[in-house]
C-alpha cells in the first residue's frame, strides 16, 4: 500500500479561541502551526483563513498572505485551499480562494448539499460545476469532499460531464451532524463505493477522528486531522496544538507498520506536478 499522506486542517471556519485558545488565526500563527505539523509528518495543509477580527473569510488577499507565510516557513508542503468557506457564504465568495496564490496545488470540491448542524451547507449542481471549472482552469487537483454516500454519486456525474477527471482523490468527512457518522462500517462502505484506482482519506469529526484515522491507516487510505475537525487530544483534554494531533497519527502509523509520505511522495501518490 502507498505511504500515508497526513493532511492537517489547522483552522477551519467554526472553531474559535473560546473553544481552544491554541487556535492559530494570523498568517504568522498559521505558518508557525503548519511548520510544526510539517515537522511532525504532515505533507498537505488544508487551509481556511480568518480576517483581522478572527472571523472566517474567503478574501483572496487574506489567503495570499497566509499562503505566502506558510510557504516561506514550509516550502515543500502541499497547499490545498477550501472552497467550502463557511455555511453562510455565497458561492461567488467561496470560490475566491482558488485565485489567491500560484503556490496552490489543490482545492476542495464538495459534491453535495447537507444539513450542517443547525445550518444547511448548500452545494447545488450549478455551484459544483462552477467550482469544478475554476479548479480545472487553475490546474489544481480537486479533493472530492463527501459528507454522505450520495456525494460519491454526484462526483461521478461531474466526471461524465467532463468537469473532473479520474483518478479522483476523495475526502470522507464523517461525523458532522446531518452527515454520515464516523464508524468503522462507514469508513469501509465509503472506501468501497468509489471507483477503482481512486485515492481517499478520512476526516473524522470530534470523537470520530482517531477511530477513523486508525481504519484509514490499516486500509490503505489517508488521514486528515486538525482543529477544523477536532480540538481535543482525548476526552475532556484540549489539544496543545495541531502538531500534537499530527504527531499522534505519525506514531500510530509507525506502530502499524506504515510509513508516512513526504510532500513529494504525496504529490506522486496524488498525481500532482510540483509547481515552481
Amino acid at each position: 500500500m502507498d505511504k500515508l499522506i497526513i493532511v492537517v486542517a489547522p483552522v477551519g471556519a467554526e472553531v474559535t479561541r473560546k473553544d481552544n485558545p491554541n487556535l492559530p488565526i494570523t498568517p504568522a500563527e498559521i505558518a508557525a502551526a503548519v511548520k510544526d505539523c510539517r515537522d511532525a509528518g504532515a505533507s498537505v495543509v488544508h487551509l481556511h483563513v480568518r480576517d483581522k477580527d478572527g472571523n472566517p473569510t474567503q478574501d483572496k488577499s487574506v489567503f495570499r498572505d497566509v499562503i505566502q507565510a506558510v510557504k516561506d516557513a514550509s516550502p515543500d508542503i502541499i497547499v490545498q485551499v477550501s472552497t467550502g468557506g463557511a455555511v453562510w457564504m455565497k458561492p461567488e465568495e467561496r470560490i475566491q480562494s482558488v485565485y489567491a496564490h500560484d503556490a496552490i496545488e489543490m482545492a476542495t470540491l464538495t459534491t453535495g448539499t447537507l444539513d450542517f448542524g443547525e445550518d444547511i451547507f448548500a452545494n447545488t449542481f450549478n455551484t459544483m460545476e462552477v467550482f469544478a471549472r475554476a479548479i480545472k482552469e487553475r490546474g489544481l487537483k480537486p479533493e472530492i469532499e463527501c459528507f454522505d454516500a450520495g456525494h460519491v454519486n454526484n462526483a461521478a456525474i461531474l466526471v461524465k460531464r467532463g468537469l473532473i477527471s479520474p483518478p479522483l482523490h476523495y475526502d470522507f468527512v464523517l461525523g458532522v451532524p446531518g452527515g454520515m457518522v464516523g464508524g468503522a462500517r462507514e469508513v469501509v462502505f465509503m472506501s468501497q463505493s468509489i471507483p477503482a484506482g481512486s485515492s481517499w482519506q478520512v476526516a473524522g469529526i470530534g470523537r470520530y477522528e482517531l477511530p477513523c484515522a486508525t481504519m484509514a491507516i490499516l486500509m490503505g487510505g489517508h488521514v486528515r486531522v486538525g482543529f477544523e475537525d477536532n480540538i481535543f487530544y482525548s476526552k475532556g483534554r484540549l489539544a496543545d496544538g495541531n502538531a500534537q494531533l499530527v504527531a499522534r497519527i505519525s506514531r500510530l502509523a509507525a506502530e502499524l507498520g506504515r510509513d508516512v509520505a513526504t510532500p513529494d511522495e504525496a504529490r506522486n501518490i496524488l498525481g500532482i506536478k510540483k509547481r515552481g
